[in-house]
């Protein structure tokens, strides 16, 4: 599978929006691909997939490959920078030069963004020190540790910082980034296209309402 690299049609109101996903091999699928989905639609938009070198990546799941032809070395600026977790997120939280990249890159995004444990990533950049943030319900205490507070909120902003909590969580936060973007109704619109308009079977999506042997049962998974 080659990395899309999409431009969607740029509308008259909206200048060009560069976004970029760094991705490094297991990543967590859902993290980068659902914001992707819902921000390739936002007008003038082109997400960009990064890596340390260009080739294929791999996800947490082992069954998706993705090529990535560009490196993150090789971009400057952004407007928004979105990281994604999974197990991904240990290779960066302990890659100092990318570390000092995404420093550099937000000084001069409009919006820094995390999904899942991508928030460590930010924390491990200092991005979040003091700042109430969230990240997947089974890595608060990591989280903490970077200096943040957690809470389990689905998304968190401080200002042009946004976190988002795990997995799924990334797909309300890329509406609401789609908000911030354009307007309301573009972003509406695109939830709509997409039909994203979520009906659980079950009420167990957060810690707090799933019982003792689902929380157990979910540890085993990642």
């Amino acid at each position: 599978m080659k990395a899309p690299d999409s431009t969607a049609p740029a509308g008259p109101w909206l200048p060009s929006l560069d976004i970029v996903i760094p991705l490094f091999d297991r990543f967590e699928p859902l993290d980068a691909i659902g914001p992707y989905e819902i921000l390739a639609y936002v007008p003038g938009a082109t997400v960009k997939f990064v890596t340390v070198e260009p080739g294929l990546v791999q996800d947490v799941l082992g069954s998706l490959l993705v090529h990535v032809p560009t490196r993150y070395s090789d971009v400057e600026r952004c407007d928004v920078l979105l990281v994604p977790g999974g197990g991904s997120f240990q290779t960066m939280v302990n890659d100092p030069a990318f570390l000092d990249w995404v420093r550099r890159i937000h000084a001069g995004t409009r919006f820094t963004t995390s999904v899942c444990t991508g928030s460590l990533v930010l924390g491990a950049a200092g991005l979040l020190n003091g700042l109430t943030a969230t990240t997947h319900w089974d890595a608060s205490s990591d989280l903490e540790s970077y200096g943040a507070v957690y809470t389990p909120e689905r998304v968190v902003r401080h200002d042009r910082v946004i976190t988002s909590a795990g997995v799924s969580s990334g797909i309300d936060m890329a509406v609401r980034l789609a908000a911030l973007l354009t307007d309301d109704v573009t972003a509406q619109a695109i939830q709509l296209y997409t039909e994203y308009d979520p009906q659980p079977p079950f009420d167990t999506g957060s810690a707090a309402k799933a019982p003792a042997e689902v929380l157990e049962r979910a540890r085993t998974l990642g």
